[in-house]
C-alpha cells in the first residue's frame, strides 16, 4: 500500500497462524481431560459413605422410622421427573427462606437429625458443611443421591419409592 506521500508503508497484517498437528493433539488431550475432570464431578464418581452418611435405603428406613427429616433439595423440576423420595421433604435449596424452611421442618430445633439428598450427591455435601457452619448439629448426606454417584446405584435404581409432586 502507498500513502499519498508515495512512499511505501509496511504491512501490518498478521498470516494466519497454522497450528501444528502436535498442537492439535495436545490441545485436545487438554480439552478431554478437562471434559473428564468435569465428568467425573458432575456424577461424584469419587463419592463415598463415610462417617454419618447414610446410603438410599439407609436413609428410607431411617425417615420411615422417624428417626430423621429426609429432605429432598433439588429442584422443582427435578421432582416433576423423577419424584420426590417417600417420606422426604421437598425443599429447594435455592429458596431465599431455605433455613427458615428448614427450620419449620424440624420444629425450630437446630438439633434434629436431618438427612440431605440430591441428584448425585454434589449439592447435599455442600450444603450439609453450609448447614454445620450456621449451626445445625446433626446433618447427615446421602451422597449417592437420587440418580446414583461413586457411593452407590441412588434411589431410584435401588427400587425405592417415590412420591410425583402435586
Amino acid at each position: 500500500m502507498t500513502p499519498a506521500s508515495g512512499s511505501p508503508q509496511p504491512d501490518n497484517r498478521k498470516a494466519p497462524t497454522r497450528i501444528s498437528r502436535r498442537g492439535f493433539v495436545g490441545a485436545a488431550a487438554v480439552g478431554s481431560a478437562v471434559a473428564a475432570f468435569g465428568a467425573l464431578r458432575w456424577f461424584n464418581v469419587t463419592a463415598d459413605v463415610v462417617g454419618t452418611d447414610l446410603t438410599a435405603p439407609q436413609a428410607w428406613q431411617a425417615a420411615a422410622r422417624g428417626d430423621i427429616t429426609l429432605v429432598d433439595i433439588r429442584r422443582s423440576d427435578e421432582w416433576r421427573r423423577t419424584g420426590v423420595p417417600q417420606g422426604a421433604v421437598a425443599l429447594d435449596l435455592r429458596r431465599p427462606d431455605f433455613v427458615e424452611a428448614l427450620l419449620a421442618q424440624t420444629a425450630g430445633q437446630k438439633d434434629t437429625p436431618v438427612a440431605l439428598i440430591c441428584a448425585r450427591g454434589v449439592r447435599s455435601g455442600r450444603l450439609a458443611a453450609r448447614l454445620r457452619e450456621a449451626g445445625f448439629s446433626r446433618i447427615i448426606d446421602v451422597p449417592e443421591g437420587m440418580l446414583g454417584s461413586g457411593a452407590g446405584p441412588g434411589w431410584i435404581a435401588r427400587g425405592l419409592p417415590v412420591v410425583k409432586p402435586g
